[in-house]
């Protein structure tokens, strides 16, 4: 019976493939296979039986049934495979299956094979996400809507901008990935503390050997583990990139407030139901579930951290904790990843309730341009400050249009004519280079 939701409610085959049994068995398999291959090379065990373990190095060949079925009494999962590795191989080559290696050698190094098809993975998705943001930066490039700080109205700014830092942002979890990419799948084949003591003076050669077999970068050094700052460093990116989807999350999910809902995620009204007993609910639980799991990956970067420091050469805490954090944390990213390429290409911006918003205080997001104006044409900045804020202050507290109260003050209007005053409350007008900003973002993320 299934009990975590992954195994029945979250993520992709194509990343859930990539952490099941098998594929794991599979990895192992092919280290096992390499490090044979290397030493048949240098003649330390027969090329014969070097070339039968690479030839039977696969879950075809060796079941996972029977190396669970082993492991029920050794209750040791290397041990465990290559008994099931050796007797599928024949003429006496099994015999010659994990020469000089020790279990993390296996381990850590199928185990970058695993992180290796999952970042390809994940790079393609953000690089989707990616495309789609800057596809509606460039449709909303010239929208014109409120910008808050505070929770509170600002100046105007553009979609475009929100849609475009939000691209930015992912291009540098791009880069980040690509870069621990080479730090995170590396091979190591160093024996039971990194000496290579039981591969004797080949023991070097064998462990490059074995990384250029496997497309794998070999460790400079090692204990009994890879160190896990490496893997450290991916689970902290994997966080990264959850907790931006997260900011666009909460961000989508507040602008569809009933009270503002400039922004909707997709809902089908012809069938969607948004709550048990309130038949008019659309509630955006796309992005919400987007924004609750990005707190399990945040979580698990925790939990990482802590398998860095291990004692001395060696120690097992990490491997259980792990068992959980590497699949989980991919999935589950993966997982909201798709969740925000869908919800971002199906999202609706509400350019009706932008503008109602644009209004909703009485134009007294134009205060900083009438200062601003006031300014330029020879009333000092401090002084053009206060007399904006003192008629700011009165606009709020009576309810009315700051250009009207404006009008009314005398300072001002030594200053300023009628028609200059109808201009500063044209929004439009007062986006500053967004709509340049914007495409010097598309421009440069295109390229990349």
């Amino acid at each position: 019976m299934a009990v975590h939701p992954i195994d029945f409610r979250y993520g992709s085959k194509e990343m859930k493939e990539v952490w099941e049994e098998e594929t794991k068995l599979q990895k192992m398999l092919e280290v096992e296979a390499a490090i044979a291959m290397a030493q048949g090379e240098l003649g330390i065990i027969p090329m014969e039986a070097a070339e039968e373990i690479n030839r039977k190095a696969s879950t075809k060949f060796v079941s996972l049934e029977r190396a669970k079925e082993i492991e029920m009494e050794t209750r040791h999962d290397i041990v465990s495979m290559v008994k099931a590795f050796a007797e599928v191989c024949d003429n006496g080559a099994g015999e010659y299956i994990h020469f000089g290696a020790t279990s993390n050698d296996i381990v850590d190094t199928s185990q970058s094979l695993q992180f290796k098809d999952a970042v390809k993975i994940l790079l393609e998705k953000l690089e989707t996400l990616k495309g789609e943001l800057l596809a509606k930066a460039e449709e909303h490039k010239t929208t014109v809507c409120i910008g808050r700080t505070h929770g509170q109205h600002a100046i105007p700014t553009t979609y475009g901008m929100k849609f475009a830092l939000w691209a930015s942002e992912l291009q540098r979890h791009i880069d980040r990935l690509n870069s621990c990419k080479d730090r995170l799948c590396v091979s190591m084949i160093t024996g039971a503390v990194g000496t290579m003591a039981a591969l004797g003076e080949n023991g070097m050669t064998i462990h490059k050997r074995v990384g250029e077999l496997l497309g794998l970068t070999p460790v400079l050094i090692s204990n009994q583990v890879i160190q896990r700052d490496r893997h450290g460093e991916f689970m902290a990116i994997l966080a990264l990139i959850a907790q931006t989807l997260n900011k666009i999350g909460i961000t989508v999910r507040s602008m569809q407030r009933t009270e503002i809902k400039e922004l909707e995620e997709e809902f089908d009204a012809s069938k969607q139901t948004g709550s048990s007993t309130m038949p008019h609910k659309r509630n955006p639980i796309t992005f919400e579930q987007i924004c609750g799991l990005s707190r399990v990956v945040k979580a698990n970067a925790l939990g990482e951290f802590d398998n860095i420091p291990l004692w001395e050469e060696r120690d097992l805490t990490n491997s259980s904790a792990e068992r959980c954090l590497f699949p989980e944390s991919c999935v589950l990213l993966d997982h909201i990843l798709n969740l925000s390429i869908k919800g971002m290409r199906k999202l609706t911006v509400n350019l009706q309730n932008v503008q109602r918003n644009l209004e909703a205080t009485n134009g007294l997001i134009m205060a900083e341009r009438a200062m601003i104006t006031l300014a330029n044409k020879g009333m000092g900045r401090q002084t053009a400050y206060g007399v904006v804020r003192v008629c700011a202050m009165k606009s709020f507290e009576e309810n009315r249009h700051l250009k009207e109260v404006l009008m009314e003050d005398a300072e001002v209007m030594k200053f300023m004519n009628k028609e200059e005053l109808d201009s500063l409350f044209d929004y439009s007008t007062y986006i500053g280079l967004a709509p340049e900003i914007v495409e010097n973002v598309i421009n440069e993320l295109k390229n990349k």
